[in-house]
C-alpha cells in the first residue's frame, strides 16, 4: 500500500477539509467519527504520513510515537472511558477492513460494546 496525500484524514490534518478537532499535539490529532458505532466514536490520527501501523511503527520517531499515546490517552480520560471499558481498533489493509488509507485507532465506548468472540 503506497501512502496517497490526497485521502480525507490528510486532507483534514492539513486543514483542507472540515471535521469536529477534540484534541491536537504536534504530532498527532483526535476527530469525531462522522458515523460513530458507539456514543463514544473517535478517530486518533497521527499527523505523519504512515499507511498501516505497521509502517508507523518502524519509520515513526519515539516523540511521534509518545504523541498518539498522548492523544489516546486524552480520549480515554476526557471521556470517562477507564471505568467501564473500551476498544481500541486499528483496521488495516483490504482484509482488515482499512477505509481511508491512512493510519488511524478507532476508540469507542460509552456503551457495552458488541463481542467479537475473541
Amino acid at each position: 500500500m503506497t501512502y496517497d496525500k490526497n485521502n480525507i484524514f490528510s486532507k483534514i490534518i492539513r486543514k483542507e477539509a472540515p471535521s469536529t478537532t477534540v484534541f491536537e499535539n504536534e504530532n498527532a490529532m483526535v476527530i469525531k467519527n462522522l458515523y460513530p458505532k458507539a456514543p463514544c466514536h473517535l478517530l486518533v490520527l497521527p499527523k505523519g504520513e504512515y499507511e498501516s501501523y505497521t509502517r508507523f511503527g518502524l519509520l515513526a520517531s519515539a516523540q511521534e510515537k509518545l504523541d498518539l499515546i498522548e492523544a489516546i490517552n486524552f480520549v480515554i480520560k476526557e471521556y470517562n472511558l477507564d471505568e467501564k471499558g473500551y476498544r481500541l481498533v486499528a483496521n488495516t489493509g483490504d482484509y482488515g477492513g482499512q477505509s481511508v488509507p491512512h493510519f488511524h485507532i478507532h476508540v469507542l465506548g460509552g456503551e457495552k460494546l458488541a463481542d467479537f468472540g475473541l
